[in-house]
């Protein structure tokens, strides 16, 4: 098992971006080369699906988080800061209204 898990360390690191299709198809050469067996073939695309989009996930959170400080830095307000100010509007239009 820790052999499957390190071949898919290896496969896994290149292997994020892929579909799953592609991922068969990758771990499909490997049995055909000889390097993994048929059955361990079918745990290891699991493993790498599962990894793939464990670290996807980690990336876009990353990624989000990262967007989010730069916004905040350049002092871009936020969909939250537009609607505080629409709703702000909104109610001083209606106060608006009713002193007239």
């Amino acid at each position: 098992m820790k052999e499957l898990a390190k071949k898919g360390l290896f496969l896994g690191l290149g292997l994020l971006v892929m579909s799953k299709e592609q991922v068969e198809r990758a771990v499909d050469e490997l049995v055909q080369k000889g390097k993994i067996s048929a059955a361990e073939s079918r745990n290891l695309v699991n493993q790498l699906i599962e990894t793939g989009e464990k670290e996807r996930e980690q990336m876009d959170q990353a990624l989000r988080d990262r967007l989010s400080k730069i916004l905040s830095e350049l002092d871009i307000p936020t969909r939250k800061d537009l609607e505080a100010l629409e709703e702000r509007i909104r109610r001083l239009e209606e106060e608006k209204e009713e002193k007239r």
